[in-house]
């Protein structure tokens, strides 16, 4: 790291008196970036009732990289990374600014791999549906770091542990995924029903919920050894990866709360967590 960027750094994102919270946040449909509704509502009153940020860095499961990189450009793009939405849905602009030397500053942090400064991504929808919410003034600079798709679930996981001081910096750190996903078995026709969940949905998302509430980091990191049902919620990592990063980062005698804890289509959960 240049002297430049470590004194930007030092100057910007000296140590707090406490840690900021870690989330994981359930985001869903990319209409929930323009709706307001029980979820998004709810992401809106946790951007209000915590400490504000100095920065945000979120772990999207729509970024998906060979490596481990980190959006380091001063303005990062609004990405509309979806298809057969509204017209209003892809005028979204959610111009937050970058922070290069926060993200020069993760690269050193980050031992376990090389973590490359990226300059072409941007934030993508598993990041600008949620943040615009909590911070609809884009005031605040938001990063990305990307999940490299080729590891396992135990890289990740110490991965993230490196990135636990950035807490103490000032950092709102968000995992953004859903603890339930299967897209292949949505139940369309069930979308506008409350709370509609296949009975292996529910059941695995109250697994998912007691071994999060448990500090048991190794059951959800050796998460196909569960059960049956656990192949059907997780038939792709990518969405339960963010999860991962978050339960990392958290510390055993954290308070945890669940909210927008709900099933959607049958399929998915909306379940997300704050720990701090």
């Amino acid at each position: 790291m240049s002297l430049h960027h470590f004194y930007n750094w030092s100057q910007d994102l000296a140590e707090e008196d406490g840690r900021h919270p870690v989330l994981f946040i359930g985001h869903g449909s990319p209409m929930n970036g323009i709706e307001h509704n029980e979820f998004s509502d709810s992401w809106a009153k946790m951007g209000a009732e915590i400490q504000k940020p100095k920065a945000v860095l979120v772990i999207s499961a729509h970024w998906l990289t060979q490596g481990t990189r980190i959006t380091a450009m001063p303005n990062p793009k609004t990405i509309h990374d979806f298809g057969g939405f509204p017209q209003a849905l892809f005028e979204v602009q959610y111009p937050a600014p970058g922070n290069p030397s926060l993200a020069e500053a993760a690269k050193q942090i980050v031992s376990k791999t090389d973590v490359g400064l990226d300059h072409d991504w941007g934030l993508d929808h598993g990041t600008w549906t949620v943040v615009r919410h909590m911070y609809p003034d884009a005031d605040i600079p938001v990063l990305q770091l990307s999940i490299d798709y080729s590891k396992p679930p135990q890289y990740h996981f110490e991965l993230a542990q490196q990135l636990a001081s950035l807490r103490q910096k000032g950092v709102l750190i968000i995992g953004s995924g859903n603890m339930v996903h299967n897209l292949r078995m949505v139940a369309w026709d069930k979308l506008s029903e409350p709370e509609y969940g296949y009975d292996w949905a529910v059941e695995m998302n109250a697994v998912f919920k007691q071994k999060i509430e448990n500090g048991d980091s190794r059951a959800l990191i050796d998460y196909e050894k569960l059960n049956v049902a656990a192949k059907l919620a997780i038939p792709t990592p990518d969405h339960y990866y963010p999860l991962l990063y978050a339960m990392a980062l958290a510390d055993k005698s954290e308070e945890i709360r669940f909210f927008n804890d709900k099933a959607v289509g049958g399929s998915l959960t909306m379940t997300s967590v704050k720990w701090g």
